[in-house]
């Protein structure tokens, strides 16, 4: 593995500029101290050098400890990737931590030698000790403190890794659900619109080859909206329309069907092929024996920062509960899916008798 792999594989370049600035921070700090003590606390006797202090104990104290730390995010990096158990983590940073005082103490003296800044015939190895102990709670300290950076920025950056591919994971879910659900409605209602052509052309060729034209707009609106979710309340209002001309020339005179349409909802979002399904469901189960003739009535409106669809029939009463049609029809149960995908529990579906007995209502009701 080469160097330029290994740095964008181990190095977080602002990983190593928080950690900088940390260091910078306590710095200031301790130049603060410096100076507050020097002027406030004078201690006797001399040899104190404001360049020697910023050049030869901080600037160089600055970068060992920069680098050092460097170093260690690498291998925080490596034990987070291979899974250590944190024992035996907690007891190699312990070192890690004495380490630290020791090679910067280790350092500083050979670099004294080098310079020339002291003899090494008089080098004092118990005073330079004595230095390492000095400080050894000190390091041992800003040691887990910049530590617990490390370990906290990778933990975020894990978390919002882990909340990004939750979120693309969850829309690919919804996704595929949604295109599952559509594959099973298409079908559902070609299957109804074909028998209805067929009978068309022992009736009326004409009128067979509107319900063709109509059908074939209806399905063209199908493939272009087919990668898409949600569409304007316009454009599904526009598919509807080509559905409601198929049942009306298949029920003739014993349908009607009225709209009443909040203008200013027509740029709202909505599930796309939502309505077309409801007002199948009203006409499937609408007719009977006793209910020859269908109003059906589509209204939507704001209402409670919703946007609500109600279609209302006046065909025969429902004898299952909301539940049970759920379980039952299946173009019914992917309209509830289809909602539950895209809002969660943020929205209301029901099917009922209308309280008075005049028929059945459909609402819908989803975020606005």
């Amino acid at each position: 593995m080469g160097f330029s792999e290994i740095k964008q594989k181990y190095i977080d370049f602002k990983l190593v500029l928080l950690l900088a600035g940390f260091y910078l921070l306590f710095d200031m700090v301790l130049l603060v101290k410096v100076f507050y003590m020097r002027h406030y606390m004078p201690r006797e006797g001399g040899g104190f050098s404001w360049p020697e202090f910023l050049i030869h104990n901080l600037l160089f104290d600055y970068i060992i400890v920069v680098s050092y730390m460097t170093l260690i995010a690498i291998s925080t990096k490596r034990f987070l990737n291979k899974n250590y158990p944190w024992f035996k983590i907690i007891s190699i940073h312990t070192v890690f931590s004495l380490l630290i005082g020791l090679i910067i103490r280790l350092i500083f003296d050979f670099y004294s030698i080098l310079a020339g800044r002291i003899d090494i015939a008089d080098f004092d190895l118990r005073k330079s000790i004595n230095a390492f102990i000095y400080v050894i709670d000190l390091n041992f300290l800003i040691y887990f403190a910049m530590i617990f950076i490390i370990y906290t920025y990778y933990y975020l950056r894990q978390v919002k890794e882990a909340e990004k591919r939750h979120s693309k994971l969850e829309s690919q879910l919804v996704n595929t659900r949604m295109k599952m659900l559509s594959s099973q409605l298409q079908p559902h209602f070609l299957f109804n619109t074909l028998n209805s052509i067929a009978v068309l052309t022992d009736m009326d060729t004409n009128k067979a080859k509107d319900t063709i034209a109509d059908l074939s707009d209806f399905l063209r609106e199908i493939l272009y909206n087919s990668d898409r979710n949600r569409i304007s309340l316009d454009e599904e209002l526009r598919i509807l329309e080509y559905y409601l001309n198929i049942v009306n020339v298949r029920f003739s005179d014993h349908l009607s069907i009225k709209k009443e349409i909040d203008e200013s909802l027509l740029l709202r979002k909505v599930p796309a092929m939502l309505l077309q399904p409801v007002i199948e469901n009203s006409i499937k189960h609408g007719y009977s024996y006793d209910h020859t003739d269908l109003n059906i009535h589509v209204s939507i409106y704001p209402e409670d920062n919703m946007l609500v669809i109600k279609v209302e029939n006046d065909g025969a009463p429902v004898s299952e509960t909301h539940t049970e049609l759920m379980q039952k029809g299946v173009g019914l149960k992917n309209i509830n899916d289809r909602l539950q995908n895209l809002y969660k529990d943020n929205y209301f579906f029901e099917i009922g008798n209308k309280k008075d007995g005049s028929g059945v209502e459909t609402i819908i009701k989803i975020p606005e």
